[in-house]
């Protein structure tokens, strides 16, 4: 191979390697921009959103001992936390701000998974977030957040329940 060959092949190796962190931010934030557009669905793809983190943050809790669950939903938080801030921060233009705080009050009213032939225990209520202990395990039942939506044309505020899947 020419000298320039090479020369090109450790270019294009080069760009390759750029594009590593570019790729990685996408797919760690590619969320956001779902939220970006600002008409009368607003408050539903923020809740589409939600979503879509709540499934994802549950997951670090699955298979933790139902007697470290107050850790558990520590990590669901940690895990939320940055995917809340992105949420919140995407570039939404003309003057449109999410906020997304959890919401205790809406989460004590989610109903607790049961039925014939299960031994689930009872939900446990932590901040937003909503336990069950099943079969000595810790799992994320559901998460409570508060959404305020604010445009120049007023302020949206509702509550939503993102059920894990």
């Amino acid at each position: 191979m020419s000298d320039r060959g090479q020369l090109v092949l450790v270019a294009a190796a080069v760009a390759a390697l750029a594009l590593v962190p570019v790729a990685a931010a996408y797919l760690q934030f590619g969320y956001a921009p779902a939220v970006a557009d600002v008409d009368a669905d607003h408050g539903e793809r923020v809740t589409r959103v939600l979503d879509r983190v709540a499934d994802g943050a549950a997951e670090t809790a699955t298979g933790t001992a139902w007697g470290d669950r107050e850790a558990a939903v520590e990590r669901v938080e940690a895990s939320l936390a940055p995917r809340l801030r992105t949420v919140e921060r995407a570039r939404l233009g003309d003057g449109v701000v999410v906020n997304v705080s959890y919401d205790g009050a809406l989460a004590e009213r989610v109903d607790c998974p049961s039925a014939d032939g299960r031994s689930f225990g009872a939900c446990e209520v932590h901040g937003g977030v909503v336990v069950q202990e099943r079969a000595g395990e810790t799992v994320v039942v559901a998460i409570a957040f508060d959404v305020r939506v604010t445009m120049p044309a007023g302020t949206t505020r509702f509550g939503h329940v993102a059920r894990p899947q």
